[in-house]
């Protein structure tokens, strides 16, 4: 099961989450946290790091004197056990009441919408 992390956690996650290398370098973390406009403290992000690795997000690799990270959870796994957490939670497990009020609460720009609507009607034929 994958656990929760908390939001600077989650922009750390992004960060190696968008790299294209398959592994991340401490130096990397702390440039993509200040372009973002997030910078943090060497310290602060070395103990996000240590918490990342005992959620079994990360692992990491020590070369030398720096560390190799590697993803051990992708943003796609992550992202769809959150959304089923918020779907049990917020709307009882019920889907339907997630996309009505996606629809009725005008939240969705019209081209989303008839994305939405495609990829329905071709889940619909995959029955």
């Amino acid at each position: 099961m994958v656990q929760q992390i908390s939001d600077a956690e989650l922009e750390i996650m992004k960060i190696v989450w968008g790299n294209p290398q398959k592994v991340t370098l401490f130096s990397y973390i702390m440039d993509g946290l200040a372009a973002k406009g997030k910078p943090c403290q060497k310290n602060t992000l070395i103990v996000l790091l240590s918490r990342l690795m005992s959620k079994g997000f990360l692992s990491a690799r020590k070369i030398g004197r720096r560390n190799e990270y590697t993803t051990l959870v992708s943003e796609t796994e992550y992202q769809t056990t959150q959304t089923k957490n918020f779907l049990n939670k917020i709307y009882e497990g019920n889907a339907k009441g997630l996309v009505s009020n996606l629809i009725m609460g005008d939240l969705l720009a019209d081209e989303e919408y008839e994305e939405l609507k495609r990829l329905l009607e071709k889940g619909k034929e995959k029955q």
